[in-house]
């Protein structure tokens, strides 16, 4: 099938999944969407083990066919970014940096290593050991909360102001933190684990301080070009082409894209907003970004739903992907406790704060594409397995129920 017959399918599907949700099932949207293409492929699946072998064939080239990981890191991803950092307030952001910092960094890290020795541990107790370096990758790519689907749960959520500026900020950085670890954790098993550290803190420079750079000028640049015309319709094109164009650029000079994009939208949607644009303009932009962010979020969470067609899942996976929840979630609550812990002497956190920011950090299309994007590699199909059991897990169970669990912790009172 040609590219335009596959998007015509998607489009189609992720129209008529909409509407079934919001007729019949009203869950969040990116929500049901998923949750009916998993329906979706499973009726699908179970056609074909009664023999309507077609449809399943059929279905399984179609999905085959997508690059997810290069769809959603080289696609999708630039601009659901830019959407979501565009209506964040640098203030409110700036009141929760030290939080936002340490979670998106040494937090990642830090998961990372409990991600991937507990896994390692558990390898080697039940008798299937692998080295130690492909579970620190399982531990980098699943480390990253995903800002698409946090930010799209959260305005649903009702969450306190300050909760919400901690989760969404957090997700928008650590996702790009996350790549460049995994990239790092890469080329160290692609070179026998022989990477010198000056190699690795260049990396970690160019990626993420050089997507920063990178971000800061060319946001600097749309400015002064919005600055000078009062057409919203140009202005909107601007603010595409820079999004796009830049997240090119930074794959090009081997800088952190997602990062490039989020300083970028920050500077836009706050000092580009203030100083560069009419009521007009800020009216039909935040109409366009909001449209896009939500045509494009219930694609992407209808690809994953569907992307259960093309996986391999056994009981002994199963069993799998069920612990490596529980040991996602210890080292999500271990990296947000140490967090907590180490700012405590400076700033007050309320008595839930650890628990709605274990619980807010949901797992979502970056660990699919990350673990799809593996090379060959020891159980790499039961890498890519177990992240999708996780995502599910983390978008169906933890995204349904953390408004409840935001109304029971913070009924007024904000972290």
């Amino acid at each position: 099938m040609s590219f335009f017959e596959i998007a015509a399918i998607f489009m189609v599907l992720t129209a008529l999944f909409a509407y079934l949700n919001y007729r019949d099932i009203k869950l969040p949207t990116t929500i049901g969407v998923m949750a009916v293409a998993l329906v979706v492929s499973t009726l699908i699946a179970t056609l074909g083990s009664y023999s309507l072998i077609e449809v399943q064939q059929h279905a399984r080239q179609v999905m085959a066919s997508i690059n997810f990981d290069e769809a959603l890191l080289h696609g999708l991803l630039s601009f659901l970014l830019f959407a979501g950092s565009l209506h964040i307030n640098l203030g409110d952001l700036g009141q929760q940096k030290w939080a936002i910092t340490l979670l998106s960094t040494v937090g990642v890290i830090l998961s990372t290593v409990i991600v991937g020795g507990l896994t390692w541990l558990l390898l080697d107790l039940l008798g299937t050991p692998i080295p130690l370096l492909p579970c620190l990758l399982f531990g980098a790519l699943i480390s990253p909360t995903d800002p698409v689907a946090v930010i799209g749960i959260l305005k649903i959520a009702g969450a306190p102001n300050s909760i919400e500026t901690k989760i969404t900020g957090e997700s928008l950085f650590n996702d790009g933190i996350g790549v460049v670890v995994f990239m790092i954790l890469l080329e160290l098993m692609k070179l026998g684990g022989t990477v010198s550290t000056s190699r690795m803190l260049n990396l970690l420079l160019e990626e993420a301080v050089g997507g920063v750079v990178l971000g800061l000028a060319a946001g600097y640049l749309a400015f002064q070009m919005l600055k000078r015309v009062n057409n919203y319709q140009v202005e909107i094109i601007i603010t595409l082409g820079l999004v796009k164009g830049m997240y090119a650029l930074a794959d090009h000079l081997h800088t952190s894209g997602p990062i490039s994009v989020v300083v970028a939208g920050l500077l836009i949607g706050n000092h580009g907003r203030q100083f560069a644009m009419s009521d007009d303009t800020r009216e039909h932009l935040d109409s366009f970004w909001e449209l896009m962010d939500e045509i494009l979020n219930a694609s992407l969470f209808m690809l994953i739903g569907l992307k259960v067609l093309i996986m391999e899942f056994t009981p002994r996976l199963f069993l799998a992907g069920l612990l490596a929840i529980v040991i996602t979630l210890f080292a999500r609550w271990t990296s947000v406790g140490g967090t907590v812990m180490a700012l405590i002497p400076f700033r007050r956190f309320s008595p839930g704060a650890v628990r709605i920011l274990t619980w807010g950090g949901l797992r979502g299309g970056i660990s699919v594409a990350l673990a799809l994007s593996l090379p060959n590699l020891p159980r790499r199909d039961e890498i890519i397995a177990t992240t999708y059991l996780i995502v599910i897990f983390s978008i169906i169970v933890q995204g349904l129920s953390l408004g409840r669990l935001i109304k029971q912790i913070y009924p007024a009172e904000p972290v």
